[in-house]
């Protein structure tokens, strides 16, 4: 059938779910303290403006500063996220370039106290400890000409931020962006003393710190051995000159053979307890050394290999077993898909500016959105109002928090000193997206 196409005098709003940002703005101080910073002489349009536009077209998965136009003229948009004039394209750039590194503390901080206002749930990941995972995560800004672009570990040119992830949600608390060619230890005793701090802003659990072998350095045990950031750790330890063969003789002496492994496949678990240089307190050491003399497919090896694989933790073994070690740092492999939803869901990986501070500005932004676009995925978890799914799901993935959300459709009517949104009588997300406003707002 042929279909005509004509303009309504109706108002149909496309991005509803800006009303579920905007709730959940106000439960922080972010307005105030934005406007606090003197960025620009008297400026017409507040710097909370600019960043809660931003906010809004990020959370819609358009991290471009052009996309702003979209929304000029939407009395919607603005009411919605509490922005007082939407500023232009122009105005934007230019005050995310003034402002700099200046408002990445406030959005840090703000983010953290909203977890915490609004009562977000923190999972453990064991027992009563929240897992803390910080990890490196390369952005691909290939043939481009951008500030602090250069040669990552990944082998391409980009940036390489560091991240922190809180619980089995994974809210961030902390990023921190970095020049391609940074190494991922380089500041990271410092950033990871914020991040603990963060943490504890956010949640009382007590907090199991997880990091990769990039980051076997004494420092930062000695960072979590702090009193001020006391946290407990498993660090994946890097091998460097140990010979493998010399462990598989002192596992072989002191360690217990683990059991039901396949044929031609042998593994040995042994544990130390050392005083490292400069560290106040004893850290467990624990090893997986593993001999093979054929491969999985049956194949025989003229030579045995030797694997090993170790760890640094404060966790006492009537607290974890070494298997339950080395399962929990596994587990650590989960924020890779934060860092991927952060990248490909929020469309942010190759950043919008040329200047280094602003998208250092840019990415801090993205982390808060990317927190309130959890937040609605995990309060709409909290009631059977929607959709059936093929298999029961424990957190949403940012993209569909945002097709189903952000970019829900509704008519705007004004009627009796109220203002209304009317959705389809059949939208199968509509019940528990009133539910999601009304706990929010």
């Amino acid at each position: 059938m042929k279909y005509e196409i004509a303009e309504s005098n109706e108002t149909i709003i496309t991005h509803t779910g800006s009303v579920l940002i905007g709730s959940l703005l106000k439960h922080t101080e972010l307005q105030e303290r934005l406007n606090s910073v003197k960025v620009t002489e008297e400026p017409i349009i507040t710097n909370s403006d600019c960043v809660f536009a931003y906010i809004g077209t990020l959370s819609q998965g358009k991290p471009a500063f052009e996309a702003v136009e979209e929304f000029r003229g939407d009395v919607f948009f603005a009411d919605s996220l509490g922005i007082g004039q939407i500023p232009s394209t122009s105005i934007m750039r230019q005050r995310f370039d003034a402002a700099g590194t200046q408002f990445n503390e406030i959005i840090t901080e703000e983010a953290c106290r909203l977890l915490r206002n609004i009562n977000a749930q923190v999972t453990p990941c064991y027992r009563e400890f929240t897992a803390l995972d910080i990890d490196v995560s390369p952005f691909d800004n290939s043939n481009t000409k951008k500030e602090g672009v250069s040669w990552t570990y990944k082998c391409f040119n980009g940036y390489s931020p560091i991240f922190a992830y809180l619980g089995e949600e994974g809210w961030c608390v902390n990023v921190e962006f970095r020049e391609g060619s940074q190494h991922c230890q380089n500041n990271t005793p410092e950033f990871l003393g914020e991040s603990i701090k963060n943490a504890k802003k956010a949640t009382d659990q007590p907090i199991l710190v997880r990091m990769d072998s990039g980051n076997d350095a004494v420092d930062n045990i000695v960072v979590m051995q702090n009193s001020e950031t006391k946290a407990d750790f498993i660090i994946k330890r890097n091998p460097r000159q140990e010979s493998a063969q010399f462990q598989w003789d002192c596992a072989v002496d002191r360690g217990i053979e683990i059991k039901n492994t396949r044929d031609g496949k042998r593994i040995f678990v042994y544990e130390l307890n050392s005083k490292l240089k400069n560290c106040p307190e004893n850290v467990r050491i624990i090893y997986f050394v593993t001999e093979r003399t054929s491969k999985a497919d049956g194949q025989m090896l003229l030579v045995a290999e030797y694997e090993i694989e170790s760890y640094y933790t404060s966790l006492k073994t009537d607290t974890a077993t070494s298997s339950q070690i080395q399962n929990l740092y596994h587990a650590h492999g989960t924020s890779e898909q934060f860092h991927s939803e952060i990248k490909t869901d929020l469309d942010l990986e190759r950043l919008p500016s040329g200047k280094f501070a602003t998208n250092d500005l840019v990415l801090h932004m993205g982390v808060l959105t990317y927190n309130l676009l959890r937040l609605v995925g995990q309060e709409s978890l909290k009631n059977n109002d929607y959709p059936p799914t093929a298999h029961k799901v424990k957190r949403r993935r940012i993209r569909t928090i945002i097709q189903n959300y952000m970019t829900i459709a509704a008519k705007l009517v004004a009627h009796a000193k109220k203002l209304w949104l009317k959705f389809g009588r059949n939208n199968p997300w509509l019940k528990s997206f009133k539910r999601i406003y009304a706990t929010f707002a």
